[in-house]
Parts: structure tokens; sequence; C-alpha cells
């Protein structure tokens, strides 16, 4: 697959084990033809990257093993990479607290997947604080950026308002740690993370959706991606690695955008994607006219 930069760039979803039929926010039959298959080995056919959330919640964590990972690699090409997402008792409830072990908890987390790090497979290390985590926490931050174990792409991502400011840019470029760029709903208040932020050698944004209610069902317009587009391109000639993950994961919406974004940058797809494509926008086209129909009965 030919694209125009120097640097790659990495597109894909965040998550893929969606099993619920497309009418309860899954993805089987808008993307995976029935709900028995190889859910990871079928998406590795189409995208070369995936965002792994499942790490960040305790009741998924606890039973993960180095096995899971093994397992995850044997089931994606070479070049595939995860990028992992920090467990939920470093991030919302030690809060990067030194003092109360948040490190070790992150070293273990470490040892955990070092089977993807060993094989190459390992993209970015993701640590999303909580819309609670404010400006106001900034040393307990530098104090736990400052012990983080070194040879990771580390991304960090605020979600409260009260971090755009200048201070928390130049702590992350002085760890060489990228400020996750986000696209959000209105509400959140973040337009700021929309703008271009490049703090690391590496970049990473996250495609959340602009729907409050329910979140995470919503699909981009191309008209909505354009300008991310054009950053993105941008970012790649500043940055030696791009990652970029679609959120919008509600009955696999984000598989149609990360497909068009690939396009957008310039990725021939090929004829299984394409199909896989037209397959998902004939399935929304068609629930949207019928939902239209069904309103206009309702008048």
């Amino acid at each position: 697959m030919a694209q125009c930069f120097v640097m790659p760039v990495y597109i894909g979803c965040s998550g893929w084990s969606y099993a619920d039929p497309v009418e309860k926010g899954g993805w089987v039959k808008v993307f995976y033809p029935n709900a028995q298959i190889k859910k990871l080995q079928y998406y590795s056919q189409f995208f070369s990257t995936a965002e792994m959330d499942a790490t960040f919640y305790e009741k998924f964590y606890k039973y993960m093993t180095k096995e899971t990972f093994v397992n995850m690699i044997k089931a994606t090409p070479d070049n595939f990479q995860f990028s992992v997402k920090v467990p939920e008792l470093v991030t919302h409830n030690k809060r990067l607290d030194i003092d109360r072990e948040a490190i070790t908890y992150l070293e273990e987390f470490l040892d955990k997947i070092s089977p993807l790090k060993i094989s190459n497979k390992l993209g970015a290390v993701l640590i999303q604080l909580p819309p609670s985590f404010t400006v106001k926490e900034f040393r307990n931050t530098e104090e736990f950026l400052d012990r983080l174990p070194r040879g990771y792409d580390y991304a960090i991502e605020f979600r409260n308002p009260s971090w755009n400011t200048e201070g928390p840019w130049e702590m992350l470029k002085h760890y060489n740690i990228a400020a996750v760029m986000t696209d959000s709903p209105e509400q959140d208040n973040l337009k700021f993370l929309s703008d271009t932020i490049v703090t690391a050698n590496h970049s990473f944004i996250r495609w959340h959706g602009r729907q409050v209610k329910p979140r995470y069902n919503y699909l981009y317009s191309k008209e909505e991606l354009k300008p991310w587009a054009e950053k993105v391109k941008q970012i790649s000639t500043e940055t030696a690695v791009v990652r970029g993950y679609f959120n919008n994961h509600y009955g696999a919406r984000a598989v149609v955008n990360a497909l068009e974004f690939k396009q957008m940058l310039g990725t021939v797809l090929s004829e299984k994607e394409r199909a896989a494509l037209q397959h998902a926008r004939n399935y929304f086209s068609e629930t949207s006219s019928q939902l239209t129909l069904d309103r206009s009965f309702l008048q």
C-alpha cells in the first residue's frame, strides 16, 4: 500500500473485539461476517495497528497474562503494532502518585505486555488521565514522568481543560512524551487538543466522535476529516511516526472512518479493503434511509 509520506503513519481503531450485532453497538454484519470469526486475525487484514483498551479495565486486565500478548502476536502480521492503554489502577486510582506505588504498578504492566516489545509489535503506551485530573496535579504528573522506564513511546491524554496552558507541553517535550491530540464532543471543552501539538519524536491522535449521547456513536463525514488529514500530513514531516485511532467504535463506525482516512492520506486500498468499506457504507446508507422512512410514518 503506497503512501505519500516519508515517515510511517499508522491508522487503526480503538479496539477490535466487538462481537455484538450492530444493533447493540458491535461490528458483526457491518465489518465482521459473523460472531464466530477470529476477530483480531480478520481485523489485521485491513489495518496495521490497533489500540488495545481492555488493559485499562481491571475487570479484564486482571485475567491477562504474558500469554495473552503472545497470542496477539501470533494472530497478526509481522509489521503489526499494538498501542496499549495503561491500567486504570495507575491513572485513575493511584492518579500517577509515585508515593502510592503508581510506578510499581506501571512496571508490572510493562512486564506483562513485554512480549509485544520483544517482538517489535508494541506501538505507543497510552496514559489516559481521568477528566477530574486537573493541572493542579502537575507535580504528581512530572514526578511520575521523571520515573518512567525508558525505551517506550509514551503518549498522555489530558481530559480536563485546565491543561490548556504552556507548562504541560514543555514538560512533555522534556521527557519526549507525545501529547495526545483528540477530536471530541464540543461539550468536553477540549477543542485545544484538536490543534497540532508535537511534543515528541512520535505523535498520537484519537478520534472520539462528536456526539455526547450515546457517546462514540458518531460517523465522521469526509469534510470533517479533511482538516485532520492535512494535520497528519504535516505532523508526519515533523515526527518519526504518527499513530491515529478512531474511537467512534459503536456499530463499526470507526472501521468506516479509518478506512476512509487511509484513503485521504494517499493509501491505495486493496480490493478487499474497498469491498469492506463499500459494504459498511451501504449498511449505514440503508439504515439511515430506513430511519428517515420510519420517521415519516410517525409524522
